[in-house]
């Protein structure tokens, strides 16, 4: 998902989101859109950019009316101005030592390339990435409040590597309510990567409703396009912890600590052959036990304090099929066709030349919807599949076969033995009517 449309709806949607918060009043409303109106923002190409309030409050009501898809321009696209290579590179050296200022890296940058951002750029570009001087400095920061103020206010989102199922390591994806401490999603998987996450952020959302905020590391499976588009389609907020900075994760951490004490420290007692086996027995433990235990800290069971409110209130089915579809941008050819992971479509001849966005199910690739700025344009028609799932959709290991009890060998070996005792009993049989026959003739 890597076309300019889809990156300036989520540019806008992380301006707006909260102050399209509809719990705002109209004064708390109007003074955070001032707020926003007078700061610089890194925009899409790297460059800084502002903008005014009427154009804030325009997404807005956009947003309001349409959803993400409505944040995408309709019109021409602005041409990077500094080139994303050398804010990558900045980035890099800003990380390697944080005590470098903006010119110096600036300086770095102009003596190994011959040219570089000016210094008051990669300022711009350091805060919106958190990556300030101040912000990267030995003295701690705190994430916020230090506890939700509701259920659903704030889910906390980590990884815990486990045991070791039919030969491969198994892993958590786990999504925690910072404010009752419930899990809202989970799901162990063998592959550390977004679709997986994914699958256990679907499953959370599905069964216990959809958060304002979510808060995740900036590990791999986090960092994605395809999740961050998810998230913006449901509405929810998206903040990643900054490198090297744990703050806001105890919970989590905590209960993390609780799973390895209590569940994981049983698996190698219990008979658990299959990652099913482990889905079915986390999911009762969390469920019947985690779940009704009363926390020391908020001196309540989890689910107990999650359903305080009561119950959440879930997204439809057809919200959470738009939001966990991929996407990705493609240029139609001359001939109306786009290739996709070595697949290739046919498309509505009238964007021959045009960038389009591709959207489909990871695990379908047969059906791909197509549009253009924002609007459907209909499905693309297969015309060569090699390809029907995306190169990241593996499927899980399958269960070993299983086990019926029969011993074959054995079984045959027993048959001859039963064989060989049954000739001995005939042989037996015969010799013994023999020397009877020869009693009776001499008795005659």
């Amino acid at each position: 998902m890597n076309d300019r449309a889809t990156k300036v709806a989520l540019l806008r949607y992380s301006l707006i989101r909260e102050a399209a918060d509809p719990a705002l009043s109209k004064t708390e409303r109007g003074a955070l859109v001032r707020e926003i109106a007078e700061m610089s923002h890194l925009g899409p190409d790297g460059d800084a950019v502002s903008f005014s309030r009427a154009t804030l409050d325009r997404w807005i009501r956009a947003w309001r009316r349409g959803g993400f898809e409505a944040l995408k321009p309709t019109g021409r696209a602005v041409e990077p101005r500094t080139p994303e290579a050398f804010l990558s590179l900045a980035t890099d050296l800003r990380k390697e030592n944080p005590a470098r200022t903006a010119a110096h890296i600036a300086e770095l940058i102009r003596t190994a390339h011959g040219w570089s951002p000016a210094p008051r750029t990669l300022q711009r570009h350091f805060a919106a990435s958190g990556l300030a001087r101040h912000a990267v400095s030995d003295r701690a920061m705190a994430f916020g409040r230090f506890e939700a103020s509701r259920p659903n206010e704030l889910w906390v989102g980590d990884a815990l590597h486990g045991p070791v199922i039919a030969g491969k390591k198994a892993i958590l994806f786990a999504f925690l309510d910072d404010h009752s401490r419930a899990f809202t999603g989970y799901r162990w998987v063998y592959s550390e990567d977004t679709l997986r996450a994914e699958a256990a952020l679907r499953w959370g959302l599905a069964s216990r409703g959809v958060p304002s905020i979510c808060y995740l590391d900036n590990g791999s499976p986090y960092v994605s396009s395809q999740l961050a588009r998810a998230l913006a389609v449901m509405g929810i907020r998206l903040i990643h912890s900054r490198p090297g900075r744990p703050e806001g994760r105890g919970k989590i951490e905590r209960v993390f600590r609780s799973v390895r004490e209590q569940f994981l420290v049983e698996v190698p007692h219990a008979k658990l052959a299959t990652l099913q086996d482990l889905n079915e027995a986390f999911s009762a433990w969390v469920e019947t036990v985690y779940h009704m235990a009363v926390h020391r800290e908020t001196n309540m069971a989890p689910l107990t304090r999650f359903l305080s409110g009561g119950a959440p209130a879930l997204p439809s089915a057809e919200l959470l099929a738009e939001a966990f579809k991929w996407s990705e941008s493609r240029t139609v050819t001359k001939t109306a066709t786009v290739s996709l992971f070595s697949n290739s479509y046919e498309v509505d001849a009238v964007l021959v030349g045009r960038r389009v966005e591709l959207v489909f199910d990871p695990f379908d690739l047969a059906k791909i919807e197509v549009r253009y700025s924002g609007r459907p344009m209909g499905n693309a028609v297969p015309v060569h599949i090699g390809r029907h799932t995306h190169p990241q959709a593996k499927t899980e290991a399958p269960a070993p076969p299983p086990v019926t009890g029969i011993d074959y060998l054995g079984l045959v070996l027993a048959r001859q033995h039963e064989e060989l005792e049954r000739r001995t009993s005939y042989a037996g049989l015969r010799n013994a009517n023999t020397a009877l026959d020869n009693d009776t003739e001499e008795a005659r």
